[in-house]
């Protein structure tokens, strides 16, 4: 989900962003440590810059940010890295536009209140990923059996890529911490910290 906010925050430093997403559960041998994912990422994706993801969930972001410094160190030299730590759950970042909820819940004319709460409060939210689901499936307008066949999970990935601008999320200090980044990797400078074992 976070691959479309990484693709528009570069783009609006008019940057042309060619990113994947290393995801390691399908290997047969999966990577299990942070630090094993990012080297492995490394090897699959080399790159200008990665982007290690962990959700706060009940942690301060601080601890996640040391938890990802730390992990880095293993990794080759040369990479620049840049930490993507939403506070709570990464869905608290996809709350806030109830026309594009709508859309990928598949009633974009729908009617019934989705109630979503207001976006200077989603980074206090406890359960996110809940409301969010909740939401989806509340614009469906379904119910009974039908309901219960709805995917939210799916509905939720189609509601990344429908969102076209995530410019209301700066009122969000994750959010602003994380665009500074990556406007100090594109000026040239050192977001976060360089993936040297030296760092």
């Amino acid at each position: 989900m976070l691959l479309p906010v990484l693709d528009w925050l570069l783009g609006q430093m008019g940057c042309c962003p060619q990113g994947e997403w290393f995801e390691p559960r399908p290997f047969v041998d999966p990577p299990r440590t942070l630090a094993d994912r990012i080297c492995r990422a490394l090897e699959m994706f080399p790159c200008d810059v990665i982007f290690v993801h962990r959700d706060a969930e009940r942690q301060p972001p601080r601890e996640r940010h040391e938890e990802i410094r730390e992990a880095a160190r293993a990794a080759p030299a040369g990479n620049a890295y840049v930490y993507v730590v939403p506070v709570r759950m990464t869905e608290a970042w996809f709350l806030f536009d109830e026309a594009a909820i709508r859309r990928a819940a598949g009633v974009p004319d729908g009617r019934v209140s989705l109630d979503l709460p207001a976006v200077a409060k989603l980074e206090t939210l406890p359960d996110p990923k809940r409301i969010l689901h909740e939401a989806l499936r509340t614009a469906s307008g379904l119910s009974g059996r039908r309901l219960s066949r709805f995917k939210a999970m799916r509905a939720k990935h189609r509601l990344a890529e429908i969102l076209a601008d995530y410019s209301p999320l700066r009122v969000l200090p994750a959010f602003q911490e994380l665009e500074a980044d990556i406007a100090e990797f594109v000026a040239g400078g050192r977001p976060g910290v360089r993936l040297s074992p030296t760092s």
